[in-house]
């Protein structure tokens, strides 16, 4: 096979079909007819004279060839996705460059929503996709499919660069009018009371996880999939909810809600951002961290509308 001759695009192709193992998903990722994913499938199979993925029942195996290529694969499309968007210096003012970042609700809100103020101004023409870390969020990151990660350094990926945003403590969030609220929570009175829980994309969240791995164990009344919508379960209830106390105090602001100190010692948590390896000289993103520490290192509640 001549490289000349070769669609370098049936690479992306390749890096989804070995992710996902399924025709249908893949084509959704890459926003293409199932039909035509199919076609490019038929083309990779032509052109690596190798059968890629076969049918088993109703999934799909990769080959062994196919297994031990798609490291390398993979590697190369982050690596030319890296050179492609360096496009020598970065000019803010100029640039229509599109930052593709996961994050959650509750680090958007408190940081990201800020910061794109600022940056409105700075760089009119960039734009930003933001989607809600998950299991996958790992191996987009080390595929190149995202430019930056924020997550708790718990769940960062243990190969790629990282940077700390902040730290952040967990505080217990309750109605003003909740009887609990009046006085000191201890924990007998938290385990009993009635809990709003928080699962993004079907994994637990920090302090769900350390209450898991401590045997702390709630009566979860409400199951919500984001951190905003939690607060909104509390008012004119007897339910608690355990947030981050950015978020919490943000909150409280704007509802009927009281916060107050969590009666187990759960750690604080460290917040990063992490980015490929291959993008550490990356202009564009450099300027992009540099904006978004800086905005960590500043009250963004106050910026936010707060109003301390």
């Amino acid at each position: 096979m001549r490289l000349d001759n070769f669609d370098l695009n049936l690479l992306v192709a390749f890096d989804v079909l070995l992710q996902e193992l399924n025709v249908t998903r893949a084509a959704e990722r890459m926003n293409v007819t199932q039909s035509a994913m199919s076609a490019s499938l038929k083309r990779l199979r032509e052109g690596f004279q190798d059968e890629i993925l076969t049918q088993h029942g109703k999934r799909m195996i990769p080959t062994p060839f196919a297994m031990a290529l798609h490291p390398e694969i993979a590697t190369t499309i982050s690596e030319l996705r890296s050179l492609i968007a360096r496009k020598g210096s970065f000019q803010p003012e100029r640039s229509d460059r599109r930052f593709r970042i996961a994050a959650s609700d509750y680090i958007t809100t408190v940081l990201l929503t800020p910061l794109l103020q600022d940056l409105a101004t700075l760089a009119p023409s960039v734009s930003f996709e933001f989607t809600l870390p998950g299991p996958a969020s790992q191996a987009r990151l080390a595929n190149g499919e995202l430019d930056l990660l924020l997550t708790p350094q718990t769940f960062a990926h243990p190969d790629h660069p990282l940077q700390t945003i902040f730290t952040e403590d967990h505080v217990v969030v309750a109605c003003a009018r909740n009887p609990l609220a009046n006085g000191a929570l201890d924990a007998a009175a938290f385990v009993s009371a009635g809990h709003v829980g928080v699962s993004i994309s079907g994994r637990y969240t920090f302090a769900e996880d350390w209450f898991q791995m401590n045997g702390v164990e709630r009566r979860i009344e409400v199951h919500v999939p984001s951190f905003v919508q939690a607060p909104f379960m509390v008012p004119g209830t007897q339910r608690l909810c355990v947030m981050h106390e950015r978020l919490a105090r943000f909150m409280a602001a704007r509802l009927d809600l009281v916060t107050f100190a969590i009666p187990f010692p759960i750690p604080p948590m460290t917040e990063i951002m992490q980015f490929h390896a291959t993008r550490k000289e990356d202009p564009g993103l450099s300027w992009l961290r540099t904006h978004i520490a800086r905005m960590a290192a500043e009250d963004t509640l106050v910026r936010s509308g707060e109003g301390r």
